[in-house]
């Protein structure tokens, strides 16, 4: 082979090689993005529930909004059951759409929290998927895709009621079914 074929593939593999680098880099750029809009819509939900709240107390009222409106949730075009359970340490909502969960929980950054829920979960008979970790600030969001076990035998509120109780062990909480 002579020097220039040698330098043409040289330059044709290389182009290849970056055009792969950039399409991965651009599609973990894109779910990035999606993350933090995720972020953001949790945080304007949370802060819309604080302004309807009259007090701030260890059990915040109810908001009749989340239950009407999805998309504050971060759930658009809703077709399995969706829970929520929400007190003034974390709000955590579920969608169960087939043999799938999207579990979702905000909260303040609390050391060890997130193995305390995937103690709970895997207990549950649960297998996780994907989890993906947001923070701002002092606030974290972990949203979980998990598979639910055939030896599962949980409703949706019974689901979130037991990942609440992760983070304070308290049993008032706001069960909201849509």
């Amino acid at each position: 082979m002579s020097h220039i074929t040698v330098e043409r593939n040289r330059r044709k593999q290389m182009n290849e090689h970056l055009k792969g680098d950039q399409a991965s880099i651009i599609s973990g750029v894109i779910e990035f993005i999606k993350e933090l809009h995720e972020v953001l819509q949790s945080l304007e939900a949370k802060k819309r529930r604080k302004s309807l709240s009259p007090s701030p107390g260890p059990s915040p009222t109810p908001s009749p909004r989340l239950a009407a409106s999805n998309n504050e949730i971060g759930f658009d075009n809703v077709s399995g059951l969706v829970g929520s359970c929400n007190s003034s340490v974390a709000d955590v909502e579920a969608k169960i759409s087939g043999s799938n969960v999207v579990l979702r929980t905000v909260s303040r950054r609390i050391p060890g929290q997130v193995v305390k829920i995937i103690r709970v979960l895997e207990t549950l008979s649960f297998e996780i998927l994907h989890l993906n970790i947001s923070s701002m600030d002092d606030t974290v969001l972990y949203i979980f895709t998990i598979k639910i076990g055939l030896e599962c035998q949980l409703s949706v509120e019974e689901l979130v009621q037991e990942v609440q109780q992760t983070f304070s062990g308290d049993s008032q909480n706001d069960i909201i079914l849509a």
